[in-house]
């Protein structure tokens, strides 16, 4: 019984932290204009593992006038997504909950992804080439019309598409 005592406190003191894998594909990727919200160690922490793209194709448009990144869940429609993996503790989880509106506005969902590239070296690399899945926010609730928009396979909210993001379109206690 005496080796239950220090299991026990050594579990207290050293708690379990719950850390899953995001595939983030919009204005949450580097150079994008929510990226310093995954390193804002407020929210909780994000470490990147690769770049991927989706396994399957989806349909990603820019909708409404906020011209919002979607990616809609229409899997085999559309084009295979570019985007980035990242390891996240619960805290950023429940952020990215909050930050994408989900259930109601996105749904968090397991997706399959092709890693193409990371920064090698860590404990948590993933290897070019393999599959791994990963939680992604995607839509269900979507006007039927998102479907006759362009599709595209890398998001980048100053392309040449001439959708400018506007930050409004998230909730204000999270601006």
């Amino acid at each position: 019984m005496k080796g239950f005592g220090l299991l026990l406190i050594i579990v207290s003191v050293f708690p379990a932290v719950h850390v899953t894998k995001v595939f983030v594909y919009g204005t949450l990727k580097e150079g994008q204009p929510n990226y310093f919200r995954m390193k804002d160690h407020n929210n909780g922490q994000a470490e990147f593992l690769a770049h991927a793209r989706t396994v399957d194709r989806y349909p990603l448009v820019i909708a409404t006038k906020h011209n919002i990144p979607f990616l809609l869940n229409v899997p085999g429609t559309g084009q295979r997504v570019h985007g980035e993996i990242y390891r996240v503790d619960q805290k950023m989880l429940e952020f990215l909950d909050k930050f994408e509106e989900c259930p109601e506005m996105y749904q968090r969902r397991l997706i399959r992804l092709e890693v193409q590239d990371g920064p090698g070296g860590g404990e948590h690399t993933l290897e070019s080439g393999s599959c791994v899945e990963a939680f992604v926010y995607s839509t269900d609730t979507y006007e039927p019309e998102w479907l006759q928009k362009p599709t595209y396979e890398n998001y980048n909210a100053y392309g040449d598409h001439g959708l400018l993001y506007s930050e409004d379109g998230y909730p204000e206690e999270l601006e």
